[in-house]
């Protein structure tokens, strides 16, 4: 039986299986949110609980982290915000503002609306721990992403508040950094780039399960880069 509880947003992704996997290996119980529901798709793993809900709407995030209450046996003890998107443009000055406004919406709303529905369960239990992915792009722009920089640096600073804010009441928050992140979407994306450069998702999971468990006790505010060699 597992003895403690990770809402994992953004768990069916590329990088999101890798993390609920590594998770699931150390015993946790996993409570994976997905947009809808899948017809026919296979029951899920021993230790992973699905659960339906829009994470960019309140009552989706409450409705998430409330599946990751109702097993008392295994209390919710953190949060890992993987959700998140990626899309180019041109410069600043030809970025439409709903691009870069969405931008915003896809990688902090769901960030900000689980966290926020999270804390004060965290706080009654006696602590645990927030791990968010931003980017390297968040303190090393690129030319034509403008909006995603924005975005990933927004979900730095959210999270760097966190860590300040609820450090009293024993709450971490920490920071994941990726480069580009070896999937299958975006080795289609860049078929031309040299992949052996490139992080895993399997060298990224261990990292955030060690931010989310009593081995990282004493962290917290960290921004950890983890950019394999690219």
């Amino acid at each position: 039986m597992a003895e403690r509880s990770v809402v994992v947003t953004g768990g069916t992704g590329g990088l999101g299986g890798a993390v609920v996997t590594a998770f699931v290996e150390a015993g946790w119980r996993v409570v994976v949110p997905q947009q809808e529901a899948r017809p026919g798709s296979e029951p899920a793993a021993a230790g992973v609980v699905p659960v339906v809900a829009d994470l960019a709407d309140p009552a989706g995030a409450a409705r998430a982290v409330e599946a990751a209450l109702g097993e008392p046996a295994a209390p919710l003890r953190a949060v890992v915000n993987l959700v998140g998107g990626y899309a180019s443009g041109g410069l600043v000055h030809e970025t439409p503002v709903e691009e870069f406004e969405r931008m915003l919406t896809v990688n902090l709303r769901p960030t900000y609306l689980v966290t926020r529905a999270a804390l004060p369960h965290l706080v009654a239990s006696g602590g645990g721990a927030v791990v968010c992915v931003s980017a390297r792009a968040a303190i090393a722009p690129f030319r034509g992403a403008a909006g995603y920089s924005t975005a990933k640096a927004a979900v730095l600073a959210f999270a760097n508040a966190v860590a300040v804010e609820y450090r009293p009441q024993h709450v971490r928050c920490n920071t994941v950094l990726p480069s580009v992140i070896d999937t299958l979407a975006n080795r289609a994306a860049q078929p031309n780039a040299d992949h052996s450069r490139w992080v895993t998702p399997a060298e990224i999971a261990p990292v955030i399960r060690f931010l989310a468990s009593d081995e990282s006790a004493p962290t917290s505010g960290a921004t950890v880069p983890v950019y394999g060699r690219a």
